[in-house]
This record gives structure tokens, sequence and C-alpha cells, in this order.
């Protein structure tokens, strides 16, 4: 005869109850733990990505597999409350990014045009949007080419994207991508390329529930004119001393996959310059984004040339001394202060002469003496028998003294230490 055992029900949960229900109770977890708010953080990737969408220009995020790339995009899709629309360019064909041929009613009079894709069409309708480009490194050649003219004019078959869509890609690099391909040099050339890292603390904190905020830049509408005219002055001011920058494909298949400068990626840099510069970005961030469009050489020696552009004009400082106000990095400081004994050189008359001690004083006031001891001693010997000694240089005599004291007393502590005389400094 069969005995009817009772069913036992975790969870206390009734024995009518249907087991479905367990899947909802999973459905509310999942929900609970998809709950995150967001904070205003400083991260400079993060603002560098926001300035390039706010400038339309596509970019590609370099990262290995894991690091939240997609997961960074969806949220600067929410944040600026744009749509996502999220393509992965590696299981899509050709056909899917040029529009596949549709025959009508009479195809000699009207021609064969090609309709796009439907996500293609949701992103018209909507007016506005996030495309990314997932995977893009494994997408093949053919496909490469097929996005060509989508990254580049915004067109998808017959159909024209809107001004309001931004282009957003992803890749691994070849060593850890799945079937991975080099970016055709066309394709590459086209994006602003942004190596994207984990931090320690944001990933920690995102898993506890806060995110950083992804904002756009908050541009000076006052300051707009004056951004593109430096932006301007910045990169034909270079391009006039480099020429053979203006276009250089690199010798290495790897190297063209990535950032290299061109008149196209020139024209890039000028405008997130311009951006920056109106956005009051830091220099870490512009240094991402230059090094993203035109590789690390060039941008280097570019973020240099712009150090030398935002340093006082020695004219200017010499013709109104009193208020000469220096820069704060030392580096800065020194090449201004060797700069006015230039000008000086050039050009010596007791009252520029005079005008400079007053500014290597206000330097020795402000900053570290140290910086003072070299540019003051080739001031010096620039003087005339004529010229009376100002009474500047009591106040600086004792610092260029203390300063050479210093570097005797190092001198001779490397000397008993047996340090080689070349390599004390």
């Amino acid at each position: 005869m069969p005995v009817n055992v009772p069913m036992k029900m975790s969870m206390n949960v009734p024995v009518n109850m249907p087991a479905t229900s367990q899947l909802d109770v999973a459905g509310d977890l999942l929900a609970l733990l998809g709950e995150t708010t967001t904070e205003p953080r400083p991260d400079n990737q993060l603002e560098a990505l926001t300035l390039a969408v706010a400038a339309d220009l596509p970019v590609l995020l370099w990262g290995e597999p894991g690091i939240g790339k997609t997961a960074a995009l969806t949220q600067l899709a929410a944040s600026l409350d744009l749509p996502l629309t999220t393509v992965i360019a590696s299981v899509h064909e050709p056909s899917d990014f040029s529009g596949l041929p549709v025959v009508g009613d009479d195809p000699a009079q009207q021609g064969v045009p090609m309709a796009p894709p439907d996500w293609a069409v949701r992103l018209v309708r909507a007016g506005r949007g996030l495309l990314f480009l997932d995977e893009l490194s494994t997408a093949p050649p053919s496909v490469q080419a097929a996005l060509l003219r989508l990254v580049l004019e915004r067109r998808v078959g017959a159909l024209q994207l809107p001004p309001g869509v931004r282009i957003v890609a992803a890749a691994n690099p070849r060593s850890s991508a799945a079937d991975g391909w080099e970016l055709s040099p066309p394709l590459a050339n086209r994006f602003v390329h942004l190596q994207w890292t984990h931090d320690h603390d944001v990933v920690v904190r995102g898993l506890g529930g806060t995110w950083p905020r992804a904002t756009l830049p908050r541009l000076d509408a006052q300051a707009l004119p004056a951004a593109v005219d430096f932006a301007r002055r910045a990169v034909c001011g270079f391009l006039t001393t480099r020429p053979p920058l203006v276009h250089r494909l690199p010798s290495g298949e790897t190297r063209r996959g990535g950032a290299w400068p061109s008149p196209r990626s020139w024209d890039m840099t000028l405008r997130l310059i311009a951006f920056a510069t109106a956005a009051g970005s830091s220099r870490e961030v512009l240094s991402m984004l230059v090094r993203g469009t035109v590789g690390d050489g060039p941008a280097l020696e570019l973020l240099a040339s712009l150090d030398r552009m935002e340093l006082p004009d020695p004219e200017a400082l010499l013709a109104d001394p009193a208020a000469a106000d220096l820069p704060e990095r030392g580096d800065q400081r020194q090449a201004v202060l060797e700069g006015i004994v230039s000008a000086v050189c050039r050009r010596p008359e007791k009252a520029r002469w005079d005008a400079a001690w007053t500014i290597m004083a206000r330097a020795l006031e402000t900053g570290a003496p140290d910086l003072v001891v070299v540019p003051a001693t080739s001031l010096a010997a620039l003087r005339r028998d004529e010229w009376d000694v100002p009474a500047e240089i009591e106040r600086l005599a004792g610092a260029v003294s203390l300063s050479r004291r210093a570097d005797e007393a190092a001198e001779r502590i490397a000397g008993r230490a047996g340090v080689p005389a070349g390599a004390r400094r």
C-alpha cells in the first residue's frame, strides 16, 4: 500500500505554491544586486571619454577582457540619457554596414537602394543615441572595410545617421582577442584611441554599489573663441616646425592599427585641444586624448610645445617686473627665468638688467631658491662696468651662496662615499 510522504519544501514555502515562483524570488535578488548609484568622482579616463564624445569624435577603447569597457559604456549612456545600441562587429557581415541591395519596381530608373539594418533605423527614429561597436578587433578585414563609411560619414547603406548619434567602439589587444585581427590603418586612423584600465578603488567602490558618474564637460561659453584660437595656434605652430609629422604611417602592422599622425588625426587633435581648453581639463586628460589621436611620440612633442606656448613672454615681464606672475611648476619657472636672461643678453640695457633682477628677487620670494641660482649667475655676468649694482642682488646673494655651499657639501659627501664624479648629480 503506497505511503503518502509529505514533500519537504525549503524556506517554509507552502506545498501548493508553484515551483516557478522561486525564479521570481531569484529575479528579486538579481534586481537588488543591480541597484547601484553614482557619485561625482575624479576619473581621468572617464573624463577623456566624455570629452571625446562631446567633441563628436569616434572613440575606441582598448583593454583586456573583463576590464569593464562595456560596463563603462552602459553607464555612460545612462548618465547622458542616450539610448544605447550595441552591435557586435565580429558577428556581422559587410552588408550589415554597407546595406543590402533591394530591387525596386524599375531598377533602370530608380536604381537599387541599399537597405540599412534595423538597428540603424531605430537610431534614426530616435534622433540620438550611443552606437557601441563591440569586439572591433575580432572583425575580419572585409567587415572593417565596410565600417569605414559608418565611422567617418555616419552612413549605413542609404541611411544617414542623425547628428545626435555618437560612436564608441571597444577592442581587445590581438594577443587576448579570440581570432583577433589588427585594425586596418584607414579604420584605425578614424578613431581616438583610449587605453582603458581598471582603478582598484573605483572597482571596489562600484562593487559596493556606487560607481563614478559620467557627465559631459562644462564648456565655458565665454572662452570658446579663445579656445579655438589657442588650439589652432598650437597645432599649426607645432606642425610648422615639424613638417615630417604631418603624415607618418608607422612601419609595423601593430602600430598601424593604433594612433598615428595624419591630416585627419591632427584635425581631431585640434578639436580635442579646443574642447579641453574650453572645459578647463587637466593636462593628464589632454595627454590621453592627444596620444590617442597622433600617437605617443608626436603627442609628447606637441605637449612640450604647449608648455612653451603657455609661458609668459619675457619681454612682457621685463616691461612690468613688479607685476610678474611666474609659473608654479619648477621646470616652467626656470625656463622663464632663463628666457629673461636671454632677452637681456639680446638687448643689454641698464633698465632691462635692473628689471631682470627685480624678477629674480620675486622668484626667490615665491619659489624654490635653487631655481634662481643659475639664471642669477648668468645675469650677473652681463653687468657692464658703468652699471650700478641693484639692491635686489643683496637679497639674492645669500640664496646663491647657500645653494653653492650645499652643492659643494654634496660633492664632498659623494666623494667620501666613492661615488664617481659623473654620477653625483
